[in-house]
This record gives structure tokens, sequence and C-alpha cells, in this order.
């Protein structure tokens, strides 16, 4: 059965929908409950397994058959793989850690006695704007890639380039949220004015999604090219997150490394899942 049960349309909003939901989650995260550092850095290892994996064996090769060129579907993933990159290196918001006080007080101080966490050291050299801004312009490009991969599956065997997306993207985006809400709150932010940010932050990815669904995939419908830009950009955006920012911070834990590479290689069986029901 090829038939694809929800129109393009259909599953991009439900897809934005839960999008917006796990961004929410993750921002209201530090109000409620009390994070750890191995179950933080566990789902780390899984979503940069899966967004490796997902960015190699899936946006890459679908990419190339729009383009039906691969030099060309390379230089996309390169640009994706900069764009991430220089944003991170202008915009240094990802952080992937909690700290060991308490969730409202946004952990440990200095007068604690122990070192300052990462969220700590990030909120001294960063304002919470300028972490918001680098975050909403990733999730943007989170919000094309999304409508991208939702847009091939419509007109490949690849009905499930789409949800494979958008498990990355909903996965991933408590931790951007978390981020922002770290930053703010180690940053003296109030409450209200952290629940607005996060508010407003949860629906960037759902607009990027629909502006490009609504504003390229007609367009793209006589243009394949487009479309397999948008797949080989995207790719390198994920490959840039995980790479430099999800990796580094698992490469460099010595402590509990079975866990994490469990973790990471969890995530990688998911996309190889993803790849065999596409094809079955």
């Amino acid at each position: 059965m090829h038939n694809v049960i929800i129109s393009p349309a259909g599953q991009i909003a439900v897809y934005c929908v839960l999008v917006a939901l796990a961004s929410l989650v993750g921002g209201w995260v530090l109000l409620v409950v009390r994070l750890t550092h191995l179950r933080l850095q566990m789902a780390g290892s899984f979503v940069a397994g899966l967004m490796m994996s997902m960015a190699l064996l899936h946006f890459i090769p679908h990419a190339a058959s729009q383009n039906h060129s691969v030099d060309q579907t390379m230089l996309w993933v390169l640009a994706g793989f900069l764009a991430i990159f220089f944003l991170q290196r202008f915009f240094p918001h990802h952080h992937h850690d909690v700290s060991e006080g308490a969730p409202e007080r946004g952990g440990a101080t200095p007068d604690a006695g122990g070192p300052p966490t990462l969220a700590e050291r990030s909120a001294r050299h960063l304002s919470w704007i300028a972490t918001t801004v680098g975050m909403t312009l990733h999730s943007l490009v989170g919000g094309v890639a999304l409508a991208a991969a939702v847009s091939a599956g419509a007109r490949e065997e690849s009905r499930w380039l789409g949800l494979g997306t958008a498990l990355v993207i909903i996965l991933h985006k408590p931790f951007d949220a978390l981020a922002v809400s770290t930053v703010m709150t180690a940053s003296g932010s109030s409450r209200s004015s952290r629940h607005l940010v996060n508010t407003l932050f949860s629906l960037v990815t759902p607009l990027g999604a629909v502006l490009f669904y609504a504003g390229v995939s007609h367009f793209a419908a006589d243009n394949p090219v487009v479309l397999g830009g948008a797949l080989a950009f995207s790719a390198g955006t994920f490959l840039c997150i995980a790479g430099t920012g999800l990796l580094p911070e698992m490469q460099f834990h010595s402590h509990d490394r079975a866990k994490l590479s469990l973790a990471l290689l969890a995530g990688v069986a998911i996309a190889v899942l993803v790849g065999l029901f596409a094809s079955g």
C-alpha cells in the first residue's frame, strides 16, 4: 500500500502541533522537574545518532535523486553545515546540561562552593536575547527540513521520511527550549517572561514549516531541484548539529560511555528502521 492516508498539509499540521508541544515541555522542565545529567546526556546521544543517520541515509540520497547531481547535492549539504556552524559560532547557544541545584534558581551558584555548571558559564557570556535569536534561526531551518521531508515523502516511495524527520525535531526541540529557559533563569528573568518567550519560541519551527510548504512546495512541483536543495541543506544542518554540538559532549564524557554509546546506536537503529519501512 503506497497511498498516503493523510495529505502532506495534514501531516505538516500534525507534526507542527507535536513540535510545538515538545518545545513547550522543554521550556517548562526547569519549573517542574529536576533533571539528571545522565538522562540528558543519554537523550542527547540518542538524538545525535538519529539526526546523523537521517541525514546520511535519507536526506542526502533523496536530495540527490531530486537534483540528479551528487556534486550539486553536496554543495547544498556543505552550505547547510556552514550555516549552522557560523550560527553557533556567533550565537553559541547549544548546551545540553543541567545544574545540580534547584531548578527554579537555575542551579548551584558560586557561593555554593561547587564549580560553575555549563549553563552558568554560558549565562555569564550570553544574554538570553542572543541565545533566543540563535535558537530562532536554528528552529526556522528545522521547519524547512520538516516541510521538505514531508513534501519529498509525498512524491516518492519514502513516505516515512517525514515521520523520521519529525521524530528528530520533536526529540531535539526540548533541548533548544531548555537552553533558552536555562539561560533566562540564570540571567534572572521573571517566570512570566520565560513563559512568554517559551510560548513564542514553540511556534518558530511550525512557522518555518508552514512558510516553506506554502511558498515553495507548489513551485517545487515543476522544479525538483528546489526540493532537493532544501533536503540537502537540511542534511548539512543535521550533520553540523550532531557533529559539533551533540557528539562532542558524548565524547568528552568518559563516564557512562557504554550507556551513551548504546543510546547513540539506538538512534541509528531508528533511522535504519525508517528506511526499512519506507522500502517495504
